[in-house]
């Protein structure tokens, strides 16, 4: 994978967790579920603007970045409060897993911008109920 795939590749991902994140903190209960509707919008907040930074980097290079699906959804369904924890924590580890691609594909200021991705989306998946795992974004060794 080139480095500009890995940044469309990345691109690609953003904007999914967007529009998941998005979903997803319309449907938890604020009222009774505060502390998750603080880390889903902290998350959206995050998600956003890692998009736009991708953005940025692409077309730092001339290239067009890679636009968004028409829409997209849950790799779970997301009703309940645990289901909506969950559909937040796969956007996590989805987006660590393409982070983690990303650190391999690439070098100088792009790796170490998705290090620190990796990192918080590894951190993220955690306060979401994620199992700590020895090298997230990478999956079984």
């Amino acid at each position: 994978m080139t480095p500009l795939e890995a940044l469309q590749q990345t691109l690609a991902a953003e904007h999914a967790a967007v529009h998941v994140l998005g979903l997803v903190g319309g449907r938890v209960p604020v009222s009774s579920r505060p502390e998750l509707a603080d880390q889903v919008r902290a998350s959206y907040a995050l998600h956003r603007g890692r998009r736009d930074q991708l953005v940025a980097m692409i077309r730092g290079t001339d290239e067009e970045p890679v636009p968004p699906e028409i829409s997209y959804e849950p790799a779970t369904p997301s009703r309940t409060p645990a289901q909506l924890r969950g559909a937040a924590r796969e956007v996590e580890l989805r987006c660590a897993a393409v982070y983690a691609d990303m650190v391999g594909a690439t070098s100088g200021a792009g790796r170490q911008w998705a290090l620190d991705a990796l990192e918080d989306a590894a951190v993220r998946a955690l306060t979401f109920g994620a199992r700590p795992e020895p090298f997230p974004g990478i999956g079984e060794m």
